[in-house]
């Protein structure tokens, strides 16, 4: 590949990590808030699911930022996403301001989703540790 490609991978790379580092470090950091909520929208065993989507969104985000084992990682959260976005953003079950909210939020998982699609069939890159694995065997 070329540099321009290999930075531009870097660079979707780290772009995409950062909204699950961040999700990640903020169930952590409002973990009883989040649970909160998580039993609000009647999420069976709250404390554990909040608990799971936190320990997903850290490694899946740390392991894409890295470049380490990248594919296996996009499809986790690929499939992660499906039913947090199904059930969190749920436009068609609200009205009013909410409901454009929740569309928004829902659009915004469907983008990330194919982002992560296409990071989990082109990989990532040269500038990673995959990158740095696959040239030492």
């Amino acid at each position: 590949m070329n540099s321009a490609h290999d930075i531009t991978t870097l660079a979707g790379r780290i772009l995409i990590s950062v909204i699950f580092l961040i999700s990640g470090f903020f169930k952590v950091g409002g973990y009883a808030q989040m649970v909160g909520y998580a039993a609000v929208v009647h999420l069976p065993a709250p404390g554990v699911a909040i608990a799971a989507a936190a320990a997903v969104e850290l490694a899946c985000g740390l392991a894409i930022l890295a470049g380490f084992k990248t594919r296996f990682a996009a499809w986790l959260l690929f499939l992660y996403l499906i039913p947090v976005t199904y059930f969190f953003h749920n436009f068609w079950a609200v009205q009013g301001q909410e409901q454009q909210i929740q569309m928004v939020n829902f659009l915004k998982n469907v983008a990330i989703m194919g982002g992560l699609l296409v990071l989990s069939v082109n990989g990532a890159g040269t500038y990673s540790a995959d990158g740095k694995l696959a040239k030492k065997g």
